[in-house]
């Protein structure tokens, strides 16, 4: 029996799930471990601000997914009004024609819309349905979904039983890292009143991240800070979520998808994370009895963008998710270039420029799949194998000395 009173099912598929705001993420989730992307189309998904998908990127990008033997998840998992429903069954038709492996829903009438125009279609709940027991689990199931994604506000117990009461052809999915909402499950109406840009719509302008003061209202133009406590102004500002150290416990408990935030995020972001996040799992299913996160994996977290983390509510009440001194981002690293091939005669790496660095710099080097290595330019050649002294034109092609030949597509990155 696990810690949560489950039988861990050892032969069960555990999928890495990455998001994909455009192609060249959905290119970097794949060379970098995913077993599946969500996505958006350029209608009904909860990130507008991202470049998305049209009908022939979405058709690509099944394409290049499937022929990899991973899958893709399309989101319409916006609250649609009455002038958009007409449009819904031609988005269906789409994604059918596209071969997208399953649609993420969360309202009950796209969820009965989607039954009647793809009868055979997957569904995903998504969580924004907020699904925090194992009855409401059990309906959606019933009606005919195949994967309920829980409510953010769960902990590892109240999973592990909603795993445990529901059938087990119901798939479990829950968002393992990223930025969190201050609101539930990500229903908030703050960006909203404040600015008309509706979250439920894809539109929020993250005003749970501004600062805020207090004005008496018979003293105009005279603002105080509103404190929390001590530390800060930043009251409704949450920390990420990572729960990369305790991918044993989200098995253990029953979850089959451990979904990554972030489908508004860099490409090197998704790389990074979700090959941090593909060893994790690799490591446990490699000895599940006894799993040990090696320390790598573990600092390749922080090598991104990041709030300061926390693990949200799956061990209980989450006493330190609430960041007060700031609403930015902590960012150690920079991508210096992206590899695209490797001279074997002349023993060069062939880069993109991503960020300017010198001569001499030490660099760190991640390859899909990888671990990081450290190399040093000790010679940098621009295109024309002229010696330089600094990649310092914008996305400019150069060359790095070296008797190593690395894989196309891997990062290499320079410490602030």
């Amino acid at each position: 029996m696990g810690v949560f009173g489950n039988t861990y099912n050892y032969s069960r598929p555990l999928e890495v799930l990455s998001p994909a705001g455009d192609m060249e993420r959905l290119e970097a989730a794949l060379e970098f471990g995913a077993d599946a992307v969500y996505l958006g189309g350029k209608k009904f998904g909860m990130r507008a601000a991202s470049p998305n998908f049209t009908s022939e990127q979405l058709a690509e990008a099944c394409a290049k997914a499937h022929a990899l033997g991973r899958r893709v998840y399309l989101t319409c998992n916006t609250l649609p009004r009455n002038d958009e429903i007409p449009h819904f069954e031609q988005f269906v038709r789409e994604a059918q024609d596209a071969k997208v492996d399953a649609l993420i829903a969360n309202d009950i009438g796209v969820f009965f819309m989607i039954k009647r125009y793809a009868p055979d279609m997957e569904i995903h709940m998504s969580t924004q349905t907020g699904i925090v027991n194992y009855a409401a689990a059990n309906e959606f199931y019933n009606m005919g979904a195949k994967r309920v994604v829980l409510a953010r506000e769960l902990s590892l117990e109240e999973i592990a039983e909603i795993r445990a009461k529901t059938p087990k052809e119901l798939e479990i999915e829950v968002f393992v890292h990223g930025a969190m909402c201050v609101s539930f499950s990500g229903r908030c109406l703050i960006s909203q009143y404040m600015i008309d840009r509706d979250a439920n719509r894809g539109e929020c302008a993250q005003p749970c991240r501004w600062g805020y003061h207090l004005m008496e209202e018979k003293r105009p133009n005279e603002f105080y800070p509103v404190f929390e406590d001590e530390a800060g102004t930043y009251i409704l500002n949450a920390k990420d979520l990572c729960m990369i150290d305790h991918i044993d416990k989200l098995a253990e408990a029953g979850v089959d998808s451990f979904k990554i935030e972030g489908r508004a995020k860099s490409s090197y972001y998704v790389s990074v994370v979700t090959n941090a996040y593909r060893r994790a799992m690799d490591e446990f299913l490699k000895n599940p009895d006894s799993f040990t996160l090696p320390k790598w994996v573990h600092d390749e977290v922080f090598k991104v963008s990041h709030r300061a983390y926390c693990t949200g509510f799956f061990f209980g009440h989450p006493k330190q998710c609430q960041y007060y001194e700031s609403s930015g981002y902590i960012r150690d690293w920079d991508v210096a270039a992206i590899v695209t091939g490797y001279d074997k005669e002349r023993g060069l790496i062939e880069c993109v420029q991503r960020n300017k660095f010198l001569k001499g710099d030490t660099l760190e080097l991640l390859e899909p799949d990888g671990m990081p290595v450290t190399i040093t330019a000790d010679e940098i050649f621009d295109e024309n194998l002229e010696p330089i002294e600094s990649t310092n034109h914008a996305a400019m092609k150069f060359f790095i000395r070296s008797d190593t030949e690395y894989a196309k597509h891997s990062i290499i990155r320079i410490e602030k």
